[in-house]
């Protein structure tokens, strides 16, 4: 097992040791003081653009991703999309570290207190919200893709003002999976029953039902993905992980209706929980990649190339190897400095290239951000960051 980090106690040194080790990977990086500012644009020319977030469930420590024995792990990430953005290297999570209620403080730019295991809106609107009654866009521009099935109501909050009228379809591909092998009577379940497996520590939610519950997710295939039964369960079948499935969707959908607002959660490495370290290396490897494919997606899109810009976030990292109240990779149980602070890459044409943020951040912050550039007012506690405007 490599070498722990644990003895760095602090945010700012965990941020200074990360802008050390990308400085003697990849070289000379630029060290952003000020933002670079478009020139004045209309809010209407805005509202075209084009916003993707890409959240980790469960996080990556810095020994398995930015840390030198780490850096085989990530080599899209660090050679192919780093020198393309700016690299913000100390994002707090001062909130619970739990991956629903985490991803939900997220959404919301507040720090949601609610239970992590109960399957409940968030109580403050979402970005996804505040997004659609602010710029008055249809139901159809913005979705949420999440390979947990505790994510069901992750799309709009309870708020009195706001709602499921304001909210983003949510598609859950386990449970589209689930309602197309029930249809599909000559599909043999077990060769995908690994895909249905949920995430650890995840929120209970309502199984599936035979009635009308699996009739909407067949409706969802086929209306929204555009998608036979029959066609989604032989993709399903090759291939080898949720992740993969939820990218799949996420091309599916910019292809049907290129929407303007996309949250996709990747959480294969929250196998970590099983304590299989090699299945958690495999899954940073893998989504190191699919953020790959997925800018790929974005330059090769006309929809949206040269107007989208992307987010890639951990919810929250994990325990150190040396912090005998936690357990290492496996978990994230301490609140310590390791746990709380990771980190984000913005990519996006009126975004600085090769350059690191090094002042701390929240990861609240970034709804109050994308609507200060997108042009739309919210409630978020958290506060702008002036390098992503």
């Amino acid at each position: 097992m490599p070498h722990s980090l644990g003895h760095l106690s602090s945010p700012r040194a965990i941020s200074a040791t990360r802008r050390d080790f990308l400085r003697g990977t990849i070289g000379a990086l630029s060290m952003a003081s000020m933002p670079r500012s478009l020139t004045a644009q209309t809010s209407l020319l805005r509202t075209a653009q084009k916003t993707i977030l890409v959240t980790f469930g469960g996080g990556a420590r810095d020994e398995e991703t930015f840390a030198e024995e780490g850096q085989e792990n990530i080599p899209n990430l660090l050679h192919t999309l780093l020198p393309q953005g700016t690299f913000f290297s100390q994002v707090i999570n001062a909130g619970i570290l739990g991956h629903y209620v985490a991803t939900a403080s997220i959404v919301t730019g507040s720090y949601e207190r609610f239970d992590n295991f109960i399957a409940q809106a968030p109580p403050n609107p979402t970005l996804f919200e505040y997004y659609r009654k602010g710029l008055r866009r249809p139901a159809t521009d913005t979705w949420v893709i999440a390979p947990s099935n505790g994510f069901q109501r992750i799309g709009s909050s309870s708020h009195k003002n706001f709602g499921p009228e304001y909210g983003a379809g949510v598609i859950l591909p386990k449970r589209l999976l689930a309602a197309a092998l029930h249809d599909n009577k000559a599909t043999d379940g077990e060769a995908l029953s690994h895909l249905l497996q949920d995430s650890y520590e995840m929120p209970e939610y309502q199984p599936l039902q035979s009635g009308m519950d699996r009739e909407l997710h067949l409706d969802m295939l086929e209306s929204s993905l555009r998608l036979s039964v029959q066609d989604f369960v032989q993709k399903a079948r090759s291939l080898d992980s949720a992740d993969e499935l939820s990218i799949y969707i996420t091309r599916q959908l910019m292809k049907q209706q290129a929407p303007s607002l996309m949250m996709l959660t990747l959480h294969d490495m929250d196998i970590a929980h099983s304590g299989s370290y090699s299945l958690y290396v495999d899954a940073i490897q893998r989504a190191d990649r699919l953020c790959a494919e997925l800018w790929n997606m974005v330059q090769t899109d006309p929809e949206y190339k040269d107007r989208t810009t992307l987010y890639i976030m951990p919810d929250f990292g994990r325990d150190a190897d040396n912090d005998p109240a936690g357990n290492g990779f496996q978990h994230h149980r301490t609140g310590g400095a390791m746990a709380r602070t990771t980190w984000m890459l913005a990519l996006g044409p009126h975004l600085r290239q090769n350059t690191i943020v090094d002042h701390p951040i929240e990861s609240i912050d970034l709804v109050p951000t994308i609507g200060s550039y997108l042009g739309f007012e919210t409630a978020s506690t958290g506060k702008v960051i002036r390098e992503l405007l």
